[in-house]
């Protein structure tokens, strides 16, 4: 069912991954330009299969094992993305002429990572409750 709470967190994910990282820099050039994810191609990418996962994951309701394998490869998905920015930032530190400032920007995948985990946790309950309904029968 569309209107069960996965779709909420899976809705919020989509924001997260699909929005908000055209709003949030990931981090401040050393000339006080922003750096958004749309000036590196493998962010991009990445970025565009989080998002569309979010939408193929919300449109899979009827099939709820379905929807919790394709919840399980956004957040590994999400977890390489958020690797990509660690090695960045630790390999480039703060100080380079190329990077001066880390933005919100690269925090946005542990907030995505949390919401796909409270969906895949609901989509769990209610597959557990689909269960026990069918051995009463």
């Amino acid at each position: 069912m569309i209107q069960r709470i996965q779709t909420i967190y899976l809705f919020i994910a989509f924001i997260i991954t699909g929005v908000l990282p055209f709003i949030f820099p990931l981090w401040t050039l050393a000339d006080n330009k922003s750096f958004f994810f749309m000036q590196s191609q493998i962010y991009a990418i990445l970025f565009g299969l989080s998002t569309t996962l979010s939408i193929l994951s919300i449109l899979s309701y009827k099939k709820r094992q379905n929807q919790f394998v394709v919840g399980r490869l956004n957040i590994i998905l999400n977890l390489i993305l958020l690797g990509l920015f660690l090695y960045r930032s630790l390999n480039l530190s703060g100080e380079t002429p190329v990077v001066s400032e880390k933005g919100i920007g690269m925090f946005l995948p542990i907030i995505a990572i949390a919401a796909l985990v409270l969906a895949n946790k609901a989509i769990k309950k209610d597959e557990d409750l689909v269960k026990s309904v069918d051995r009463l029968r």
